[in-house]
């Protein structure tokens, strides 16, 4: 009877996993034949280069160039940020913390990551908009700015629990061989357990890029919605996840506009697929180690 339960078990584990593969492979497969359509009509070095996005005036303008620009802005703002406090925030959490710190710390992180989106830009609306446009003394709070705080906030949990176990997975064996050998415990978290953690550590960060380029809610309520080239990272900007889900609903099935938003979204899956496929080669490669 258990090896009957266990065979059920495994087959269903397994139907799952192929179920998964499949949902991703049927996605960008529509995907593909929405976005392809719209190639056969509009030339995709203008559709990629161009800087104009007019998708309503005859004839219509179709360049993602200020969108793409808007979303790499946005995300390297929220990378700067978040990168170095939250690699900072899992070492304490591992390696500093006392254990009844460490334990709240780590569940308070795990908890942000319930925060809903719509939540996190409502709140930024009208508490961080304000204080950057009142701080910068600038026309508007909404900018890249303020959408790269938000992202970062949001990408937070992700980089700091994948970063802290990969930490905490560092054998306990180096770290003694390196106090015995007479090194302080800054040198042997510098130099032996940041080094040994280096890919669970990347990897982390690459999953925190592929949580902060996908954000859509949050990051449509704070950067402004202007899709234009910004001169600095203190205008408005609109990426290519706020685009798609502000012009979905006003779309026709089937017309130039509507195959131009799954074009988008075409660019966006590889994106993000090409980010958390980097992720998991650094997250194989650390459990080989």
């Amino acid at each position: 009877m258990k090896k009957i339960i266990n065979t059920i078990i495994e087959t269903i584990i397994f139907i799952c996993g192929i179920l998964s593969i499949v949902f991703v492979v049927l996605i960008f497969g529509f995907l593909f034949k929405e976005g392809f359509a719209f190639f056969k009509d509009y030339n995709v070095i203008k559709f990629i280069m161009g800087q104009f996005w007019y998708p309503d005036s005859n004839p219509a303008l179709f360049g993602i160039l200020p969108i793409v620009i808007g979303s790499i802005l946005v995300t390297f703002g929220a990378c700067l940020i978040v990168v170095p406090i939250g690699i900072m925030d899992a070492l304490y959490i591992s390696e500093i913390a006392p254990k009844g710190i460490r334990d709240v710390l780590k569940s308070s992180v795990e908890l942000m990551a319930a925060i809903p989106s719509v939540v996190i830009g409502f709140v930024g609306m009208v508490t961080l908009v304000p204080f950057v446009k009142n701080l910068f003394d600038i026309p508007t709070g909404l900018t890249a700015f303020s959408g790269s705080i938000t992202l970062a906030f949001m990408a937070m949990p992700t980089i700091v629990t994948i970063s802290e176990d990969a930490i905490r997975s560092v054998p306990w064996q180096y770290k003694e061989g390196a106090l015995a050998l007479g090194a302080t415990k800054w040198q042997t978290i510098r130099r032996i357990v940041l080094k040994t953690a280096r890919p669970g550590i990347i990897a982390a960060v690459m999953l925190g890029i592929g949580r902060v380029v996908g954000e859509t809610m949050a990051v449509m309520m704070i950067t402004g919605n202007s899709a234009h080239i910004p001169n600095s990272i203190f205008e408005p900007v609109r990426t290519m996840t706020a685009t798609i889900a502000a012009e979905m609903g006003e779309t026709v099935r089937g017309d130039m506009h509507y195959k131009a938003l799954f074009a988008i979204g075409l660019v966006l899956f590889v994106i993000t697929f090409i980010v958390n496929f980097i992720a998991d080669l650094f997250l194989g490669k650390n459990k080989n180690k």
